[in-house]
């Protein structure tokens, strides 16, 4: 790969760069917006929007403070091995 000030040449093989085009194509994107999304999602440490707006989704999964603070509640009954 050959990179410039942003600019940079890479080799592909016809399979990957047709699929490439296509992939761009279907999400309304520039070949060069479209890889550069994918490099920047690939080498990027933060998580995506999609994650971030799970946070909290889980709330009434979980048990409250309280309710891990009772007394302990005796396990059912299990046959031995």
């Amino acid at each position: 790969m050959r990179y410039t000030n942003g600019t940079g040449t890479i080799y592909l093989d016809n399979e990957i760069e047709k699929k490439i085009k296509s992939a761009a194509k279907a999400s309304h994107l520039s070949v060069s917006k479209w890889l550069a999304g994918i490099i920047k999602e690939k080498i990027s440490a933060e998580w995506t929007q999609d994650i971030v707006n799970l946070s909290g989704s889980w709330a009434n999964d979980f048990p409250t403070l309280e309710e891990i603070r009772l007394p302990h509640v005796e396990d059912s009954f299990k046959e031995g091995l």
